[in-house]
């Protein structure tokens, strides 16, 4: 059959462009348009045999079922947004995953986007899925005020906050033991012999890097060793920025013997710096990488479970939309010490 015979076929009378409807799916099978709901929505009261035509009547016209009716008499859309830090970042992979996963097992269909990591993106993004009827929202904030919220959280869309909590706002949320770990990775370096460790991490406003932070402090201070500060560099995580950071750790005339990393983005970049560098340095990462276990050394690193993050945050968020859920709250789950090689390094002096 030409192709030209094959559109017509598919799209009867002069409707280029535009989707056919279930009035064009009656008129092909020769029922009622009742009828066409009907089968549509998999209601009774219809023969098997007008069932068949109305099927094979579907096919040919390639008709897909409209729920925008649907969404106004439910007020559901069946849809939930997720809202990450940058799309690109391997951490996000996993957790996008789970969330997607937890989704797709309640019928709901995932949108996401990337505020990346400012503020006035993620009001933005957040208010303009609200805007598009979404049932829920996972967020990994980049502001400390959600307030603007508030307005969305009343009208029953359902929130869980995930990686960061929420600020000025009470809402769940599902987070890592980002201090407890940081503090087990600063205490292993320290197990090892090192007393000048230095700490490389993100911005300080972000939760994440604050809380890094002061679980390298705790594990300093446990073991009595004054922390100065040149030891500490926090800040963004472009790569000229942590490489000075790095470099000016190593120059010093009592240069650190060790290196704890706040993230995956700043571990990669001072790898690079400790390819290049005379004395062995040992270095533990806080987020696992990529070929961490292939390095000579391999690279030591505390990690967190991305995708049980995501998990646990979009399982939330359906319970919430149950209503078997309504005191927020925080959950938040452990990481773990993976051993590879650069964290047992002794110091060079």
């Amino acid at each position: 059959m030409p192709d030209a015979t094959r559109r017509a076929d598919r799209l009867p009378g002069n409707r280029y462009g535009n989707r056919p409807t279930m009035k064009d799916v009656a008129a092909r099978a020769g029922v009622g348009l009742k009828t066409v709901s009907r089968v549509v929505n998999g209601e009774p009261g219809v023969t098997p045999e007008t069932e068949r035509r109305v099927q094979e009547a579907i096919d040919a016209l390639g008709f897909r079922r409209n729920d925008s009716a649907r969404v106004l008499r439910k007020g559901r859309t069946a849809s939930i947004g997720l809202v990450l830090e940058d799309l690109a970042d391997p951490f996000y992979g996993p957790l996008s995953r789970a969330v997607e996963e937890v989704a797709r097992a309640h019928g709901a269909l995932l949108i996401n986007g990337s505020s990346a990591e400012d503020p006035d993106r993620e009001q933005e993004l957040v208010l303009a899925l609200c805007a598009r009827r979404v049932d829920g929202l996972v967020v990994i904030p980049a502001g400390d005020d959600h307030r603007y919220l508030e307005p969305e959280l009343k009208a029953g869309v359902a929130t869980v906050f995930v990686d960061r909590p929420a600020g000025q706002i009470d809402a769940d949320v599902v987070v890592s033991d980002n201090f407890g770990g940081a503090r087990d990775g600063v205490a292993h370096l320290i197990a090892h012999g090192h007393r000048r460790i230095g700490f490389i991490g993100d911005m300080p406003r972000i939760h994440t890097a604050a809380e890094r932070l002061r679980g390298y402090r705790a594990a300093m201070e446990d073991a009595g060793i004054p922390v100065k500060d040149s030891w500490m560099s926090l800040g963004v995580t472009d790569p000229v920025r942590v490489r000075r950071a790095a470099e000016e750790m190593l120059a010093d005339p009592h240069p650190v013997t060790a290196i704890f990393t706040g993230n995956n983005r700043v571990t990669v970049t001072v790898i690079r710096v400790l390819a290049d560098h005379a004395r062995g340095v040992a270095l533990v990462g806080f987020d696992d990488i990529e070929l961490a276990d292939l390095l000579q050394p391999g690279v030591t690193v505390v990690a967190q479970d991305a995708a049980a993050l995501g998990r646990t945050a979009a399982e939330r968020l359906f319970r919430q939309l149950d209503g078997t859920l309504i005191a927020p709250d925080r959950i938040e789950l452990p990481t773990r010490l993976v051993t590879r090689g650069s964290g047992e390094l002794p110091p060079a002096d």
